[in-house]
């Protein structure tokens, strides 16, 4: 289970358990993994976002993502302080990507890429702040 990537404790906990293994032997076994760097929550994390931010998510949904993974806000929050310049960046790249350059900017066609942009995480003033100058 560690080899294809990072876990987080309460995730690979979850599995354990899922699989039958008695909550006497995982709390052990998941503290001599952390004493050993093999399971690292910080490393973890960075490789998370890094990975999920290149993938082109945003905030909002990299944190949901995590959190569904057991990790509480307090170990996330630094990994995720994102400049609004950033995001913006980031916004317009992934809104090309999906999108192209060119724009019909009718009604339907803006609502369709402010919904896809809200599913990928981006914070909703930023998303209108885009379509505005893109219009």
């Amino acid at each position: 289970m560690l080899s294809t990537r990072e876990h987080s404790r309460s995730e690979l906990a979850r599995k354990l358990l899922a699989r039958n293994y008695p909550i006497e032997l995982v709390n052990p076994v998941l503290d001599e993994l952390e004493q050993s760097e093999l399971l690292n929550e910080v490393r973890m994390i960075e490789t998370y976002v890094a990975e999920r931010l290149e993938r082109g998510f945003g905030p909002k949904r990299i944190r949901a993502e995590l959190q569904a993974k057991g990790l509480s806000d307090a170990q996330i929050d630094p990994y995720l302080s994102i400049t609004d310049e950033q995001l913006s960046a980031q916004i317009q790249l992934v809104h090309d990507r999906r999108f192209g350059a060119g724009s019909k900017n009718n009604r339907q066609t803006l609502a369709k890429r402010a919904r896809f942009l809200e599913y990928r995480g981006f914070p909703s003033s930023l998303i209108q702040r885009f379509l505005d100058m893109d219009s």
